[in-house]
C-alpha cells in the first residue's frame, strides 16, 4: 500500500530538521510588512470564493473558514463514500489528493468532474491539489509547478464555472529543503500561467521545506507572490507537523500573516508524535479558531503509517484517537465548522453589525488593560469582537478577541501609550465598521513589594472538560489593586468561562484580569477565588508556576 505521507521529509535531513527548527526557533524568519504599507495592484472583479481584506469569503461576501480534512483520492479512487462520511462528521471542506500523471496515474477530467460533483452533492467546498510536486528539488521523482499548472489548464473546461465550490491548490509541498529560495519564482510563474489561461478560482499555494517553511521563504516572499496575482484571489497554505512543536512557533507564524493582512490557512497538520517530534496540534487548532483561519487535518484514512489515520479502514464508525481529537475535541470540526452559505442551508446574511461603542479602559497595569464597550447590534446576532491596536499611519494589529463586550489585552510594555479600537462580527463573518478609539498609557510597573501565594485545584472533571479553582492570596503588607495573574497549561487545556476574573489565552499561556469585586486584594494573607470551566485532552497536568504582575508567587 502506498503511503500518503512517505515523502514528508528527505532522509538526509530527518534527524537534523527538528533540532534546527528548535535552534532557530523560527526567529530568523523575516517579518511580513503591514498591509497598509503596500499599494495593491488593480484587481479583476471577483466571482465565487475570493479574497477580501486578507480573508477568504464567498461570492456573497460572507466569511468562509475552512474546517475539514485531506482525503487521498488518487490512491483510493474506490473510496467514493468517504466524502459523505467526512461531511456527516461536520466538515465543511475536503482537500482532495490528485495526480497529474508525473508520478502516479493521472486523474482524468471525468474523474475530477466526478469528485467536484460529489463534493457539491455533499455540500463540501472542494480543494483540489496535485500531489506529484511533493519535495521537488530533493525528491527526484517530483514534478515541477509548471507541469502542475499545465495539468490544471487541461482541466479548464471541467473547472470553469465552479468558482463558488472549488479552490485550486497548484501543487502539494512543491519544494524540499534544497535551495528553498528557488520556490518563489516558479510559484509566481505558475500563478500567472493559470490566470493567463482564464482561471478565476481562488488559488492556493503551499510552502517550501516540505510544506513547513522552517526557513521562512514563503513568509518572507508572501507579499511579492500575492501581488503578482492579477486577481488578488490567492491564499497561502502552511503545513504544520513536528517543526511546529511549540506554541510560540505556531502563534508567531500565523500572526505574521494575519498582521500583514495576507490570507493563510493550515492546509495540512498532524498531532500524533512521530520519529521527528510531537506537533502541538492543540495550539494549532486553538489559534486557528481564535484568528478565524482555516485548517485541514491530515488525513481521512489509508496512510501506510496509520498513526495519522482519522478513520480506521475508512470506517467513520471507527475513529482513531486522532480522529476523535479532530472531529469532537476542543476547537474541533464538530464545534467550529459552519457550512458554506452557497449550499443554501439557511438565509444569506450580508448585513454587518453596527459599530461597537467607544471602549473605556480599566484595570490598567504595566502589562495589561481591560477594555469595556457598549455592545453592537445585528439583524441576526453578534457572535464576537476583535480588539485591534492602532499604530502609526493607521495600521491595525489584532490583539484580543471576545464574545462579550469586554476584553483584557495583555503582553503590553510598561509606561507605553497605546491606542485601541474594536470591530464586531456575526456568524456569517460580516464585520462592522471600526469603533472610536481609546488611548491608554500603561503603568510603570507592578505593585512594589507585592508578595503572593496561589492554590490551584481541580474541583471536578469529565471526558473532555473540567472545573478548576484558583485562590490568590496577598502575603505582603500592601494592598494589591488592578492585578494580572499569569500562568500556563502544559497539556492544551483551554478555559471556556471564568468567574471572579476575565481570562485571555494564547496557546497554553493564560492571563487573568480581575472582576470588579476581586480587583483589590487586601494585605495580610487575604485571598480572592477564581473559578473556571475548561476543555481538556487525556492529560490534565496542573500549572506549576504563577506570576502576579510579573512577580512569581508561591504555588
Amino acid at each position: 500500500m502506498r503511503t500518503t505521507r512517505s515523502t514528508r521529509r528527505p532522509a538526509p535531513l530527518r534527524n537534523l530538521l527538528a533540532g534546527l527548527a528548535a535552534f532557530l526557533g523560527l526567529a530568523v524568519l523575516c517579518t511580513l510588512p503591514p498591509a497598509a504599507a503596500h499599494a495593491q495592484p488593480s484587481r479583476a472583479l471577483a466571482t465565487g470564493l475570493h479574497i477580501s481584506d486578507g480573508r477568504l469569503v464567498e461570492g456573497n461576501g460572507n466569511d468562509f473558514v475552512m474546517r475539514g480534512v485531506n482525503h487521498a483520492h488518487t490512491w483510493y479512487p474506490g473510496q467514493t463514500q468517504s466524502l459523505a462520511h467526512i461531511k456527516a462528521l461536520g466538515a465543511n471542506t475536503v482537500r482532495v489528493v490528485l495526480s497529474n500523471g508525473h508520478r502516479w496515474a493521472a486523474n482524468s477530467p471525468s474523474d475530477v468532474a466526478g469528485v467536484v460533483r460529489d463534493c457539491k452533492a455533499n455540500r463540501l467546498i472542494c480543494v483540489l491539489e496535485v500531489h506529484d510536486t511533493t519535495g521537488y528539488g530533493e525528491e527526484a521523482a517530483a514534478a515541477t509547478l509548471d507541469q502542475a499548472a499545465d495539468y490544471w489548464i487541461g482541466l479548464r473546461d471541467v473547472l470553469a464555472g465552479e468558482e463558488d465550490y472549488v479552490i485550486v491548490n497548484i501543487g502539494n509541498e512543491p519544494w524540499g529543503n534544497t535551495d528553498p529560495a528557488g520556490w518563489t519564482a516558479p510559484t509566481i510563474a505558475a500563478v500567472k500561467k493559470l490566470r493567463a489561461a482564464g482561471f478565476q478560482h481562488t488559488i492556493m499555494v503551499d510552502a517550501p521545506n516540505w510544506g513547513q517553511d522552517w526557513q521562512g521563504v514563503m513568509r518572507a516572499n508572501a507579499r511579492a507572490v500575492h501581488e503578482a496575482d492579477s486577481t488578488g484571489n490567492l491564499i497561502f497554505s502552511i503545513h504544520m507537523y513536528s517543526v511546529f512543536d511549540t506554541a510560540q512557533e505556531i502563534t508567531d507564524y500565523l500572526n505574521a500573516f494575519v498582521d500583514a493582512g495576507l490570507p493563510l490557512l493550515i492546509g495540512e497538520f498532524g498531532g500524533p508524535a512521530d520519529q521527528w517530534g510531537d506537533p502541538d496540534e492543540d495550539t494549532m487548532m486553538a489559534e486557528a479558531e481564535r484568528l478565524r483561519l482555516g485548517y485541514l487535518a491530515w488525513s481521512w484514512s489509508g496512510n501506510t503509517d496509520p498513526v495519522l489515520d482519522l478513520a480506521v479502514g475508512f470506517d467513520p464508525g471507527r475513529l482513531s484517537s486522532w480522529g476523535e481529537r479532530i472531529f469532537h475535541g476542543a476547537d474541533g470540526i464538530g464545534r467550529t465548522s459552519r457550512e458554506a452559505t452557497v449550499f443554501g442551508g439557511g438565509p444569506t446574511d450580508t448585513q454587518a453589525p453596527t459599530a461597537p461603542g467607544t471602549p473605556t479602559a480599566s484595570a490598567v497595569t504595566a502589562t495589561s488593560v481591560t477594555l469595556t464597550w457598549t455592545a453592537a447590534t445585528d439583524n441576526v446576532g453578534v457572535t464576537g469582537y476583535d480588539v485591534v491596536r492602532v499604530g502609526s499611519g493607521g495600521t491595525e494589529t489584532r490583539v484580543a478577541t471576545s464574545t462579550t463586550p469586554t476584553a483584557t489585552v495583555t503582553g503590553l510594555a510598561a509606561s507605553t501609550p497605546y491606542t485601541f479600537a474594536l470591530y464586531a462580527r456575526d456568524a456569517a463573518g460580516n464585520r462592522s465598521a471600526r469603533s472610536a478609539t481609546v488611548d491608554v498609557t500603561t503603568d510603570q510597573g507592578g505593585t512594589p513589594g507585592a508578595s503572593c501565594s496561589v492554590a490551584y485545584r481541580v474541583v471536578n472533571e469529565w471526558p473532555g472538560g473540567f472545573q478548576g479553582e484558583i485562590t490568590l492570596r496577598n502575603t505582603g503588607t500592601t494592598a494589591i489593586s488592578g492585578w494580572t495573574l499569569a500562568f500556563a497549561f502544559a497539556d492544551g487545556q483551554k478555559i471556556t468561562s471564568m468567574w471572579g476574573g476575565t481570562a485571555t489565552q494564547s496557546g497554553g499561556a493564560v492571563s487573568v484580569a480581575p472582576a470588579s469585586y476581586t480587583s483589590t486584594i487586601p494585605a495580610g494573607g487575604t485571598g480572592v477565588t477564581l473559578g473556571f470551566l475548561a476543555d481538556r485532552g487525556a492529560t490534565n497536568t496542573a500549572p506549576t508556576a504563577f506570576a502576579l504582575d510579573g512577580t512569581g508567587c508561591t504555588a
